[in-house]
């Protein structure tokens, strides 16, 4: 399947998702607490459901990482493609009644986001890439005449826009952002703020705490096909599928920073790479 084709086609599976965690976003649903005390509800089962069967109908014998289904111990076997899937990101805005949650769906090969999507389900509006087609924006199931194309914006240096977690700030992430001349600071949730930089609207997002593979894959493959980034905090590309991680669960990232322009790539894995910065964050 091209690329295009196959990004068209998590587009529409993103949204059919999407309009059964409406339903949930409307009326209501109860809340239950997982092993590790995040929450889920049952939209996120039910929407995780429904991907699941239309991926295999789509790319049949492609294992798809789900975090509903891991979660409850179904994990496939490591492959060198495969799809990782977020049925909501987000919960907590969502039990909130904030219209930051998104839906994420990723194509991996060899530990890289290759196409993916991130569709807001409440805002109507949904950010899908590939390796080989760009990036848009969408505002309706099919990516048509009316999808805009998007890419990072030029580095300005004196006018850096950096998007943080609402839910999740922390010190770290304002140390790390004092190194840099920021004009504004954007909080929002989920997978969007991946999609800031990706449509131009931000610079940097640096995340120094918890994030699950399915979190950030989806928007991840969004601003690579944008022209943007991500490192870790060690300065190396943000790899997948990562399993027997010492001191750490499998799919389980380390901390991050993802990027617009490469001018500001480069000067953040310079930073990164330094014994003094990187001992400071």
């Amino acid at each position: 399947m091209a690329d295009l084709e196959l990004v068209g086609k998590l587009n529409e599976i993103a949204w059919a998702g999407g309009r059964i965690t409406l339903d949930y976003f409307q009326t209501g649903t109860a809340v239950e607490s997982k092993a590790d005390d995040s929450p889920v509800t049952m939209a996120d089962r039910a929407a995780e459901k429904y991907i699941l069967d239309e991926l295999e109908k789509t790319c049949p014998g492609v294992p798809v990482v789900a975090e509903e289904a891991v979660s409850a111990g179904s994990v496939p076997a490591t492959a060198e493609r495969f799809f990782l899937v977020d049925p909501l990101d987000g919960t907590k805005e969502f039990i909130a009644g904030r219209s930051d949650y998104t839906v994420n769906i990723a194509l991996i090969e060899e530990g890289t986001p290759v196409c993916g999507v991130v569709h807001a389900p409440a805002r109507g509006t949904s950010y899908a890439g590939g390796r080989e087609c760009g990036a848009f924006m969408c505002q309706s199931a099919e990516i048509g005449e009316d999808a805009k194309r998007i890419s990072v914006r030029d580095f300005d240096a004196k006018g850096v826009v950096a998007v943080a977690s609402r839910s999740h700030n922390s010190p770290e992430t304002d140390a790390f952002l004092a190194k840099f001349d920021v004009a504004e600071k954007v909080s929002v949730g989920s997978s969007l703020k991946f999609c800031l930089l990706a449509a131009g609207e931000a610079d940097l997002y640096p995340r120094f705490g918890r994030t699950m593979e399915w979190d950030t894959a989806a928007g991840h493959a969004v601003l690579l096909a944008a022209g943007g980034g991500v490192v870790t905090d060690a300065g190396m590309p943000l790899v997948y599928d990562k399993r027997n991680q010492a001191g750490d669960c499998d799919f389980a990232n380390p901390h991050f920073i993802a990027f617009a322009d490469p001018e500001i790539g480069s000067m953040v894995e310079k930073m990164l790479k330094s014994p003094d910065i990187a001992g400071a964050t």
